[in-house]
């Protein structure tokens, strides 16, 4: 039978605790549904455009990212049952309500953010710190459950029947069945798994125990792959791997230099405003674009871009460099062989 001593009850003490980051993942589903309609894949704020920017660092599950990100369909599905099942859990885990499955929730969606987008972060590597600090709390909640002020709590003291099995134990709130004996073992051996984990992507994504410091959440990086010239036609991909979550990389120059660095064809800020779908064949939810000024590409943005220009025609055989260049200075080049 499950009891409950109030006097230094461990999941009493974790109310706070409970509270706060139940209100963290519960808040997640009020954004996005109550607030403002962030489920609309026509609108700005969508929130599997945000889903897309994580792809391009992500470990663990960046295939899954892919995959979703591939197929428009499938990823709306999956953020409205992502922001149900974070809805969910963090109104039960407010409300002590199964309060050891709720916080098995916890644990995996911080798992999921952490390994996601634990890389982004402008100033203080701020997805990395939810991510990790949500994988410690939904252990620490499956450990304590909820103590007074919680339904479970209602339930034992009022001696509901379904209260009484054990898988309650496991799954809501009360005495965990684990011996004594046994019970600091697994807590010492989760917390160090958990530590495993936070030493571990704290230095893949920033690295933070040795090495250089880095954040690839500061400047826009692009990669340029499968550049071609047939033809009349100069194609490649470019993939936007790096750089502020929040706002696109302004490209406002494409250039193709031959072996002695001349300029033969040249695309200035004017001429990427009015480019067409014909030119970009975008490959993720995050789109590549003509901006205002410039041509705007998001993080996690991937394209084939086109061009057709009868000047590629009269090029000589050799190699090229295509350039690409970004309003803030930097660029980047690719090799390009016309056979």
């Amino acid at each position: 039978m499950n009891t409950f001593k109030i006097k230094n009850d461990a999941g009493l003490l974790t109310l706070a605790l409970r509270l706060v980051i139940g209100w963290t993942y519960f808040s997640a589903f009020w954004r996005r549904t109550i607030l403002t309609d962030k489920l609309d894949p026509d609108t700005a704020n969508y929130i599997g455009e945000k889903f897309n920017h994580f792809l391009p660092n992500a470990i663990g599950i960046k295939p899954l990212i892919q995959y979703m990100v591939e197929n428009p369909d499938v990823l709306w599905w999956n953020m409205v049952l992502f922001t149900i099942i974070e809805g969910i859990v963090g109104l039960f885990i407010m409300i002590g309500l199964f309060t050891r499955l709720s916080s098995i929730g916890v644990f995996g969606l911080a798992m999921g953010i952490l390994l996601g987008s634990g890389w982004i972060g402008t100033t203080c590597l701020d997805e990395w710190q939810i991510g990790v600090l949500g994988i410690a709390t939904g252990f620490v909640l499956f450990l304590t459950g909820s103590g007074k002020y919680s339904l479970d709590y209602y339930f034992i003291t009022n001696q509901f029947a379904f209260t009484k099995r054990k898988w309650f134990s496991w799954l809501g709130s009360g005495i965990l069945p684990i011996k004594e004996a046994v019970f600091p073992k697994v807590i010492l051996t989760g917390s160090l798994f958990i530590l495993g984990i936070t030493l571990m992507t704290n230095q893949i994504f920033h690295g933070g125990l040795w090495g250089t410091l880095h954040n690839k959440s500061i400047k826009p990086k692009l990669e340029i792959t499968n550049g071609m010239i047939k033809n009349d036609t100069l194609s490649f991909d470019v993939y936007r791997t790096e750089g502020v979550d929040v706002y696109g990389s302004w490209t406002i120059a494409i250039e193709l230099f031959n072996e002695a660095n001349q300029c033969v064809l040249s695309y200035n800020q004017e001429d990427l405003t009015h480019l067409t779908n014909e030119n970009i064949s975008n490959y993720y939810i995050a789109k590549i674009k003509p901006g205002k000024h410039s041509l705007v590409i998001p993080l996690g943005g991937k394209a084939k871009l086109i061009f057709k220009n009868d000047a590629l025609t009269k090029l000589p055989l050799g190699n090229y460099t295509l350039k690409i260049t970004d309003i803030s200075g930097l660029y980047w080049e690719h090799n390009i062989v016309k056979h």
